[in-house]
């Protein structure tokens, strides 16, 4: 019989290792798929994991493709500090770049520098509305907010695909199911000439720089540790959850809706029916991945933006499926997982001993 027994005090070296342990063992995986796929592994890792980062170019995509996942990740790992599951980053984003794109489309003749910001701050009410939906659910009903959050998702997904098809569809666009274009002024401004880099990642730089700040710094970031770790003691203390609970989802919300518009205003330029390859959901293994720490978080968002970043490279030139991205993914998150129990606990064989006198 195997069981798993908790080790009781947790190392706290072994809790940071193990995301290093579990890219390393992602590492390992990767050789032996790509050997039984017919590739040079080591060719095959150099092209997915290195070539990347050898170009300007590709330095400033890698950056790209982080931005979403760090603001989302940020919003994720605040809530989940206080154990509030926050599974429908991906609804909240959509629908951040739906708030955000329909103000865009609405003034698509303007020229007015206050475009841009009404068009952010769009975004962010609208990932905040939609995080408030299960945070209201949770708070008056005690619904499950990785059921209803997630589900939402769903809802937010088909509304964007509704609306490209039909009443903000580009007139002009020789019946494609796509929006206008946004117009200048509603664009983010590049940060690196000749590249797709944009503000939002300056912003979020400033959302791990705030993320520090509320965990830290902030009375409600020590609530929302004591709630996570102690949840008798919080009760105890006064703290109260609903608040937590309605802090979290809306500021999840909030940042994995600014992280959509960021998206269509820094990137696409206009409303497509796809508009992320899963960023909300990535981002739930990037903010573990971090260790639900803000520079963690940074740090995890550049490794799984360089998977998908790997992966596109990697399907061009050695030709292998872009299915490999979500393999990677999915594997470490199996290691991390899987470190993470047994950070926790340890491994014993045999039926339990039975207490003495019994």
């Amino acid at each position: 019989m195997v069981r798993l027994e908790s080790r009781g005090d947790v190392s706290r070296a072994w809790s940071l290792l193990s995301p290093v342990v579990a890219i390393v063992l992602t590492l390992i995986s990767g050789v032996v798929i790509f050997s039984a796929m017919g590739k040079d592994p080591g060719l095959a890792l150099y092209t997915y994991f290195v070539q990347p980062l050898t170009t300007a170019f590709g330095v400033t995509e890698l950056l790209v493709k982080a931005t979403p996942l760090v603001l989302i990740g940020i919003g994720l790992s605040i809530g989940f500090r206080a154990n509030v599951w926050n599974i429908g980053a991906e609804g909240q984003f959509t629908i951040g770049a739906i708030v955000g794109g329909g103000i865009a489309i609405a003034f698509h003749d303007s020229d007015n520098f206050l475009l841009l910001p009404v068009v952010m701050i769009g975004g962010i009410l609208g990932g905040m509305a939609w995080g408030a939906v299960p945070a209201f659910l949770k708070t008056r009903f005690n619904a499950n907010e990785i059921l209803t959050s997630l589900m939402l998702t769903y809802v937010a997904v088909l509304l964007l695909s509704y609306l490209v098809h039909g009443p903000w569809r580009d007139p002009d666009g020789y019946n494609f199911p796509e929006s206008r274009l946004f117009p200048a002024a509603a664009m983010m401004p590049v940060l690196w000439e000749d590249s797709r880099l944009h503000l939002g990642a300056a912003l979020a730089v400033l959302a791990v720089v705030g993320g520090w700040v509320i965990l830290s710094r902030a009375v409600i970031g020590f609530q929302l540790r004591v709630v996570g770790q102690a949840p008798a003691a919080a009760k105890h203390a006064g703290f109260s959850q609903n608040k937590l609970i309605w802090f979290s989802l809306l500021l999840g919300g909030g940042l994995a809706g600014l992280a959509g518009v960021a998206e269509v205003a820094g990137t696409i330029g206009q409303l497509l029916p796809s508009i992320s390859p899963g960023y909300g959901f990535t981002a739930i293994i990037v903010a573990f991945l971090g260790r639900l720490h803000p520079v963690g978080v940074l740090l995890a968002g550049l490794i799984m933006a360089l998977s998908y970043i790997g992966g596109e490279v990697a399907q061009i030139e050695i030709g292998l499926p872009a299915a490999v991205t979500g393999l990677f993914q999915g594997i470490l998150l199996f290691f991390l997982l899987g470190c993470d129990v047994l950070t926790h606990y340890r491994i014993r064989f045999g039926a339990p001993g039975r207490a003495r006198g019994s």
